[in-house]
């Protein structure tokens, strides 16, 4: 009898008790594979990430520019090579100058390929793409070496909350993968920053060569965007939901 009081007190209750409304969800997803552009993926991170103003943004490997074509976007370009005119010349490892949290996003996008072929001395991808040291057998032909460096400058550079989307490529050197990707998000939680999403963009299609006679391993036709926070968590508290 008592319990069928308590059900009956309870349901009453629930009758009467006030309705919370919802506000509408304003949630629209991202995709974790990215068939466009790199400007076109930016300006999407931008929007979706974003818990700050992103801008001003560093590009700490601008060369040519190539992100940025048409953009509006407030960016301060940065290169080690003086040819592409960039607004500071500087090596992204020591961004000698560049004053402490500034900006709002770094953009990174650093050479991933070291000598390949037999006629090393012909292809010094390493190099040419600004790397500006050898990429060899001291390091195991990986140009992961590079990250630390520029994670320490980049976490200095940032505002609190900002971000710092790393653009990175796997590779396959002498018959081994390497897996820069996986040495980049370690890097970074060891800099302090914390690894937040990653995001697969895609190309057309695979590079071959009428050179390679056999195949060991799946060509790669993608790369990773890895969006980082300078912050110890990925989005603000306020914004959770129960």
């Amino acid at each position: 009898m008592l319990e069928q009081i308590e059900l009956s007190l309870v349901s009453e209750l629930m009758a009467t008790a006030p309705t919370q409304a919802r506000s509408p969800s304003t949630y629209a997803p991202l995709s974790s594979i990215w068939q466009g552009s790199d400007s076109d993926l930016l300006e999407a991170m931008f929007e979706f990430y974003a818990t700050i103003p992103p801008e001003p943004i560093l590009d700490a490997t601008y060369n040519a520019g190539r992100f940025w074509k048409g953009s509006q976007r407030n960016v301060v370009s940065m290169d080690i090579d003086p040819q592409y005119k960039p607004m500071i010349v500087a090596d992204n490892r020591e961004m000698k100058g560049v004053p402490s949290a500034k900006f709002g996003v770094v953009v990174y996008d650093p050479p991933h390929v070291g000598p390949q072929g037999r006629d090393k001395s012909k292809k010094r991808f390493d190099v040419d793409f600004g790397a500006t040291v050898e990429c060899g057998k001291a390091h195991d032909w990986n140009l992961s070496y590079l990250y630390p460096p520029f994670l320490k400058q980049a976490k200095r550079v940032l505002k609190p909350g900002g971000l710092l989307l790393a653009k990175i490529t796997d590779m396959v050197n002498n018959h081994k993968s390497k897996w820069p990707h996986c040495d980049f998000m370690r890097m970074a939680e060891e800099a302090g920053f914390t690894v937040c999403d990653l995001i697969i963009k895609t190309r057309n299609g695979p590079m071959v060569s009428t050179k390679w006679q056999n195949a060991h391993h799946a060509r790669k036709r993608h790369c990773f965007w890895i969006i980082c926070r300078n912050s110890d968590d990925c989005e603000p508290r306020s914004s959770l939901r129960e």
